[in-house]
């Protein structure tokens, strides 16, 4: 059955649950789950069950706009909502109608926003073009990469099986050699046993003749009277 010792502080396991049998017998699971409701009364949880390690510096990999992000989430700051202002063409005011430099102002935003969408459209055409074997590279890396993990887990999954096997086989001999050494101590013992039994016994006769030795002694002295 499993047992643990405690030496200095530290927990040892001496259980073989390859080799140990009687786990299903009657008042285990009770006996098992007794002791770890007892563990958890004494346990005393903390807020961070990882305080013992160094902190590690979160900041390393922020940028600046990850940062303002943060500091917006931090103060409780509502989301900036996206200007659409740029893709607007107002025309000048009423009161500009006459205005000339008004109108050029106008006339070159809407300018600017049509080279925009001939970017936009170019782009398209680009994607139209060329996006197809883009896509096609990029479905092929991620095939490969699924296939490099799926060759890393079957990896970790067969050392995992290795290091089970091992562990078996080492506690299936570890439990053949205390069967072993069971089976010697028994012996031992009843051999000490039958040692024990025969002093006894040897005691005994001794005893007896001892005490015939000396009733013999007494009857020769009376017949010599």
């Amino acid at each position: 059955m499993a047992g643990t010792s405690s030496v200095a502080g530290e927990v040892f396991v001496d259980a073989l649950p390859y080799f140990d049998q009687g786990y299903d017998a009657t008042g285990v699971r009770e006996a098992a789950a007794a002791l770890v409701e007892e563990e958890t009364r004494r346990y005393r949880p903390t807020k961070n069950y990882l305080s013992y390690m160094p902190t590690p510096d979160f900041t390393t990999f922020e940028t600046e706009i990850m940062r303002n992000e943060f500091e917006r989430l931090a103060a409780r700051q509502p989301l900036e909502l996206l200007s659409m202002k740029r893709y607007e063409l107002p025309a000048p005011s009423s009161g500009q109608k006459n205005d000339i430099t008004a109108w050029q102002e106008s006339v070159n935003n809407s300018m600017a926003q049509l080279e925009h969408q001939a970017v936009r459209i170019e782009n398209l055409e680009l994607m139209a073009h060329y996006g197809t074997n883009a896509w096609k590279v990029y479905n092929d890396n991620l095939a490969f990469m699924i296939e490099l993990a799926q060759k890393e887990l079957q990896k970790c999954r067969k050392q995992i099986q290795d290091l089970n096997w091992q562990r078996k086989n080492d506690q299936l001999a570890g439990g053949a050699k205390l069967r072993e050494l069971e089976s010697n101590w028994v012996s031992l013992v009843s051999k000490n046993y039958e040692i024990e039994r025969a002093i006894v016994q040897l005691e005994n006769e001794v005893g007896q003749l001892k005490q015939q030795r000396g009733d013999e002694n007494k009857e020769n002295i009376r017949q010599d009277f």
